[in-house]
């Protein structure tokens, strides 16, 4: 159950650095821009830049390091399978051979870069959320996602509802750890047994756990429409959102960074 607290992404904590001053939209495209460079790195020496740049993001934002890291705890089984699969499954320079498995160079370093290129994904998208507030973040979604009203893409629904679930992720958490201890309490038993146990003892868990969130959704769109919620048409903003010289500074960095490290590693 302490693997639910570990769950960064979603979550947002207030504060007044830099990282949190920025506009909105520029914290979503420099996060874009980083998905990218992941995908694009192929050596160990850019995957090390990149880590240096997201771990300057942290110190900037002023957040926990260990609370950040802690939200990689939960991807620790996919980041073994993926480096498991890799390394025993590639071909290449044989450096070990266990009966029929031969373990690579190649299938090594495979491993290694694709788990962490996902460390550095979860720890990167989840900056996004941590430093930024969901209002903000809907109105920056939105804002990017205007010209594509034009074609009639519905920009302030898509925004809002990408944001809810973002919020969300989080209260499910929390909720789905209320059950569990509940029912703990009356005998169940999720903690003893196999890989496959273990999963079939959740099973129980997700009548509940789909009442309260139809529960939830269902109080939400009563009290938007309490408080005259008719989605974005002829919406007015209290604060309307506007780039400062550091966020045009911000935005050329990244893409700077982006550039040299995709070009060069």
């Amino acid at each position: 159950m302490a693997m639910f607290k570990n769950i960064t992404i979603g979550q947002y904590i207030p504060g007044t650095s830099f990282i949190h001053r920025l506009d909105p939209r520029t914290k979503i495209i420099a996060a874009f821009l980083l998905i990218i460079l992941l995908f694009m790195l192929r050596s160990f020496i850019g995957y090390g830049f990149a880590a240096l740049f997201i771990f300057g993001i942290i110190y900037l934002s002023r957040l926990p390091i260990i609370f950040v890291l802690r939200g990689i705890r939960p991807l620790l089984i996919i980041i073994l399978l993926t480096l498991s699969l890799h390394i025993f499954m590639t071909e290449g320079t044989e450096i070990l051979r266990v009966w029929f498995i031969s373990i690579t160079i190649e299938g090594l370093s495979r491993g290694v870069m694709m788990g962490l290129r996902l460390v550095l994904l979860v720890m990167g998208t989840s900056l996004l959320t941590l430093t930024t507030s969901p209002i903000l973040l809907t109105d920056g979604i939105e804002s990017l996602l205007k010209p594509l009203k034009r074609i009639g893409v519905p920009a302030h629904e898509l925004a809002m509802m990408m944001t809810i679930a973002l919020r969300f992720i989080p209260t499910l958490l929390e909720e789905t750890e209320k059950i569990m201890k509940a029912q703990m309490a009356r005998g169940a038993d999720f903690e003893s047994g196999n890989v496959f146990q273990r999963a079939k003892n959740l099973v129980p868990l997700l009548v509940p756990l789909f009442i309260s969130a139809f529960r939830r959704a269902d109080d939400l769109a009563i009290a938007m429409e309490a408080r005259g919620y008719r989605g974005g048409e002829g919406r007015t903003k209290f604060r309307e959102l506007k780039f400062a010289m550091h966020d045009v500074y911000s935005i050329v960095f990244v893409i700077g960074f982006v550039l040299i490290i995709s070009l060069f590693f």
